[in-house]
Order: C-alpha cells, then structure tokens, then sequence
C-alpha cells in the first residue's frame, strides 16, 4: 500500500513539473501539435533551454552547454513508470542510430529512489541521466512537458523544436531527431586540440 501511494504521488508530481507558469499555452499556440501528442515548432517560435546542469546517476555532472552545437533528445522518466519501460529500448537504437550524426541524449529521472533509478537503467540505455529527485532540473523546461515519459528534442541552438508529451517509439523518434539533425546551422568553431607530450 505505502509503495502504491508513493509511486500515484511520484506519478502526479511528475505529470504537472513542467507546465510552469502558463508558459506551455503561449507554446502550444505558436507551434503545431498533432492529434498523436507531439508538437512540433518552427525554428522562430522555437523557446531557448539554458541553465540546465545536474548531478548524474552514476556520479559526475551534466552541464547542457558542453552540448552546444549537437542536437540534444531529452527523456524524462522513472523507475515507477510502466510506459518509460516500454520505450527504453526505442529510445536505446535511436540513440545509437543517430550519435555519429551530432546527437546526444540526456534522461531526467525525477522523483525516484536512485537505487531503483540506477537498476532500471542498467542494460537498457547507455546515455546518462541526471538524478533530479526534485524535479528542480526539470523545471528548466518549464514550457513543453505535462506527463511522464516525455521527449524534447532540442536543436544546435539548444531550443525546444520537438516535444513528446508520451512513450515513444525508434519508427516515431528516430525520423524527427534525424530532421532536426539535418538542419542547417551556424558552423560551430573548431575544436581546440589539446596536445600532450611525445604528440606530434
């Protein structure tokens, strides 16, 4: 009984973290939203992500700006959530079909024993997650997500050009990340090459 409490309210506090301030509304207005929960938002409309920074589930940190200039899918979850199960594995090939292409994935686990976190997360994805028990991150995307999984897809610009408000699938995800993958963009600086002795 205790356990089927604790995962409604994990299920409630996760399903409205993100709708912040009547923010998703102006959103929603400005890009199109199909029947199937996903909206899709034109590069001006697009709402710019920043500040987003955590601790990981295995330890480290995550900062979004060390993925500037890649295109970013962002997961929320929980160990709790039946759908978030269901689509680990879509999530997984996607991630693996598209990384060489300048893709990143980050998974936001709110809401959660970190144990059962770490557990469910072992032998199904190899992206990192940020522990967000809080939800204190995942109030950085205050204008998109209002149920757990959701999926934002955010541009190289580190804007919000797709979101998921559902599970999803590799058939559904793949092709949009691929999209926003191909767009074009400013061409980022070059690497600096950082040498170390005995290095030509």
């Amino acid at each position: 009984m205790r356990r089927l409490v604790a995962v409604t309210v994990a299920a409630v506090a996760a399903a409205g973290v993100l709708a912040g301030c009547g923010g998703e509304e102006n959103w929603a207005q400005k890009c199109e939203t199909g029947k199937n929960l996903v909206t899709e938002c034109a590069v001006a409309n697009r709402p710019q992500v920043s500040g987003v920074t955590g601790e990981l589930l295995d330890g480290g940190t995550y900062d979004i700006e060390a993925d500037r200039g890649k295109v970013v899918v962002v997961n929320f979850w929980g160990s709790w959530c039946a759908p978030c199960r269901a689509e680990a594995d879509d999530l997984e090939s996607t991630y693996q079909a598209t990384k060489d292409k300048g893709v990143s994935f980050i998974g936001i686990n709110s809401r959660d024993d970190r144990d059962a976190a770490i557990a469910f997360e072992r032998g199904r994805v190899t992206y990192p997650s940020i522990y967000d028990f809080d939800a204190k991150v995942a109030l950085k995307f205050d204008v998109t997500q209002t149920s757990t999984p959701a999926t934002l897809i955010l541009d190289r610009q580190g804007r919000i050009a797709v979101a998921l408000r559902k599970a999803t699938t590799a058939g559904e995800l793949q092709p949009l990340v691929e999209r926003v993958a191909a767009e074009d963009h400013p061409t980022a600086p070059p690497a600096t090459q950082k040498r170390t002795e005995g290095n030509p």
